[in-house]
């Protein structure tokens, strides 16, 4: 089992940039004002002796009021499970009595502490130094996360505190490196994606509030149900682009879609007493030109009656015409209802993304697909198509050779979508087909005739010209 190293302190003191410092990444959304991490962000530093677990944690800001409580209450959790705790301080602002507080919390925990005086560039480090050895912490080290100063210091104060490996499996504790199947939870801001999390994981992980915009950074929670593992992934919602006024809100949305990317599966979250929203199609539309696999929840189902049950499943079918081959689940996040029949459409999904497929089953089936319906006439020409192979997965992609190709109407396009994904019983991907024009091997090449070839033509064009006569 990994060790963890927690990372405390008040707002904007640098927490997320030491994060993606020690980690080497930037999955930590960093922005020069306070409260921009919530949840806790884990990641795993591979720069001491041995990899360890880092916690990025949200501000303390000293209430226990509204989000600031919920964040507090995550930070005390991310406390409990540490095995160091890094007491991250600014020394711009200089010793203040919060800082001091967080620390006699700390103290209390009866773990490890080491004080980290962070933006010492700058500042005269010596006397900021001085200040906070008021503290009476021994280990209290000057840093620029920002210029990674003082990281590869730190990292090796840290070891001698951290307990040794166990040979046991990670249970109740954060998956260091991802496994299973990457699932994106996203949508519109309060549709309920952190309840979701929390629902299926059987724990308050992520903070959750009727506040929209709640959720900022991607947060990576591990999960394991019926047997299968799974990354799940909290996105901040995303709005439209007329209302996204906060930079650090744009920021959020480019994290949204750059997890997006990285998922398998990506899970539209939907409030059903909104219904389908143009954002909505915009996140599919996003998903399919990706090429990730779909699942469509809508959640809060247990809030409508009848009658508004009808008109919202008219509704996506109606809409949702583009994406038909993505299965829609009905859940509410809250009670608990439709979470087996999610997460089976997301094994399935992942499973139809990620199916192998060889190149003489991939003929056949285009060869019967070619029986059935040929492809319109293209100038008085039908296009051939003579053989299949496959190009790759997560979309799966499938290349067609033939000729006449480049005319192939959207339509027929479709037509084989269709038909390859009902021959492979694939459910809940896009599929992609890509045509390959078959090339000719003389073309651009001047025919330059042999020598016997050479004579005879001198010959036929003799003869031709004693008739002539």
């Amino acid at each position: 089992m990994l060790p963890v190293v927690a990372l405390v302190g008040r707002p904007n003191v640098g927490k997320s940039t030491l994060f993606n410092a020690l980690t080497r990444t930037r999955d930590a959304l960093v922005a020069d004002m306070p409260g921009v991490t919530r949840d806790r962000h884990y990641g795993v530093s591979h720069l001491g002796e041995r990899p360890f677990v880092v916690v990025d944690t949200g501000g303390l800001s000293g209430s226990d009021e509204g989000l600031e409580g919920m964040t507090a209450k995550q930070v005390r959790l991310a406390i409990s499970e540490a095995d160091l705790l890094v007491f991250v301080v600014d020394a711009r602002d200089g010793l203040l009595p919060l800082d001091a507080s967080i620390l006699n919390e700390l103290r209390r925990s009866g773990k490890p502490v080491i004080v980290v005086v962070n933006k010492t560039d700058g500042v005269d480090e010596v006397s900021v130094m001085a200040d906070f050895a008021a503290f009476g912490i021994a280990e209290t080290l000057p840093m620029s996360a920002a210029h990674n100063r003082g990281v590869d210091r730190l990292v090796a104060n840290a070891m001698p505190h951290l307990p040794p490996d166990e040979d046991e499996d990670l249970i109740g504790r954060p998956s260091l490196e991802e496994q299973g199947i990457r699932v994106a939870i996203v949508g519109r801001p309060n549709a309920g994606k952190s309840t979701l999390i929390n629902r299926l994981l059987g724990e308050d992980r992520l903070i959750v509030s009727d506040v929209a915009g709640t959720t900022r950074d991607p947060i990576r929670v591990p999960l394991e149900r019926d047997g299968k593992r799974f990354t799940l992934i909290d996105t901040a919602g995303v709005r439209r682009r007329a209302r996204v006024e906060e930079a650090l809100e744009k920021f959020s949305v480019i994290k949204t879609l750059q997890s997006i990317s990285a998922a398998q599966v990506t899970v539209i979250l939907i409030d059903a007493r909104e219904n389908l929203a143009d954002q909505d199609l915009t996140l599919i539309g996003h998903v399919i030109e990706e090429g990730r696999a779909l699942v469509v929840a809508v959640n809060k189902w247990d809030g409508l009656d009848s009658y508004q049950r009808d008109q919202t499943m008219a509704a996506l079918g109606r809409r949702l015409q583009f994406a038909d081959w993505a299965k829609t689940v009905f859940i509410s996040a809250l009670h608990g209802s439709g979470m087996r029949e999610l997460m089976r459409a997301v094994v399935r999904a992942h499973a139809s993304a990620t199916k192998e497929m060889t190149s003489s089953d991939l003929t056949r089936t285009l060869e019967k697909a070619y029986e059935g319906y040929q492809p319109p006439l293209v100038r008085g020409h039908a296009p051939k198509l003579r053989y299949a192979h496959p190009g790759g997965n997560n979309p799966p992609t499938i290349i067609i050779h033939g000729s006449r190709t480049k005319h192939i109407a959207p339509a027929y396009r479709r037509y084989l979508e269709n038909f390859f994904r009902k021959r492979y019983k694939m459910e809940g991907t896009p599929i992609r087909i890509d045509f390959r024009d078959g090339e000719n091997p003389f073309a651009g090449k001047k025919n330059v005739l042999t020598d016997s070839q050479a004579r005879r033509r001198q010959r036929i064009i003799r003869n031709a010209k004693r008739r002539e006569k």
